[in-house]
């Protein structure tokens, strides 16, 4: 689900769109395919847009976008209390370059050693 924020002067209006996979972006062996908000965290962060993955996705693991692969660095749920529940609100993906995110745990390791 992706949300639209709408300013009307002082009055903010807040809208629930509901996404739903492309049949070409589903995988017949794989049922779990959820919309994921993608955000390219190096400064400044850059929306990728909003795409299908898999459920199950790990920090570290590796995801191809428009041809270019990028390693997720944060997965977030995000959740919203209505009438005694919580209901998922929205699924976000961080995201590196993968060789910013190598340069980073190599820059990391040093930073430890010294």
């Amino acid at each position: 689900m992706a949300m639209v924020t709408s300013n009307l002067g002082s009055y903010q209006k807040t809208q629930m769109l509901r996404v739903e996979c492309r049949k070409r972006d589903r995988d017949r062996d794989h049922k779990n395919i959820h919309p994921y908000k993608v955000i390219e965290i190096t400064p400044p962060p850059k929306s990728l847009g909003i795409r299908c993955f898999p459920s199950n996705l790990q920090c570290g693991e590796s995801v191809t976008i428009e041809g270019q692969t990028y390693t997720i660095s944060a997965v977030t749920h995000r959740y919203q209390l209505r009438k005694g529940k919580y209901e998922p609100r929205e699924k976000r993906l961080d995201v590196l370059s993968t060789g910013r995110y190598i340069l980073n745990l190599y820059l990391e390791n040093l930073l430890e050693q010294s």
